[in-house]
């Protein structure tokens, strides 16, 4: 069972939790996370989600992503995911996400990183995730035109490329 901090409109603590996967009251938000791993070819190291997954199953998805936890950091709650659903250790406690984005009941907060890591390398979260490649955004845009990619917009999916241009895009040495 997993704990989550709940927060109020303007993003500040309400000292409650609630567990995951329960229905928030009104009024009451949770923050999770979307971290986006490029190599030096600008390309998005994607993973492609289990069978098994009530929500989008089999389809690919950008690096990682999830809930964070009680008493974790939003950097923190980054770091987990990608060592959980794949192997891959970066020290984020001296990031910040690059953009956060508001949705139904939470804060979504996106994380970019350049990090060259070989896809034999990692270590994939067998309940979560079945494979990972690398993929253009030509590549991606294409997945979710033949809906094998969670259905993304379109925009969303060419500003992550963009801000890659950004000079604060963290640089991160995997495992």
């Amino acid at each position: 069972m997993e704990i989550m901090d709940l927060y109020d409109r303007d993003r500040l603590p309400l000292h409650e939790t609630a567990v995951r996967g329960t229905t928030l009251p009104e009024g009451k938000y949770r923050v999770v996370v979307h971290i986006c791993v490029f190599n030096d070819k600008n390309e998005m190291l994607i993973q492609q989600r289990q069978s098994s997954k009530k929500v989008f199953p089999n389809l690919w998805d950008i690096t990682a992503g999830g809930q964070v936890s009680a008493g974790e950091s939003s950097a923190a709650g980054a770091e987990r995911e990608l060592a959980e659903e794949l192997g891959l250790h970066i020290d984020m406690s001296q990031m910040r996400p690059a953009f956060t984005m508001n949705f139904g009941d939470g804060f979504d907060d996106v994380y970019l990183v350049r990090c060259n890591v070989k896809e034999e390398e990692l270590s994939l979260q067998e309940e979560e995730v079945q494979a990972v490649k690398w993929a253009s955004q030509s590549a991606i845009l294409a997945m979710i035109r033949e809906r094998t990619f969670i259905r993304y917009q379109e925009h969303y999916i060419g500003l992550l490329f963009t801000m890659l241009d950004e000079e604060d895009i963290f640089t991160g040495s995997g495992n």
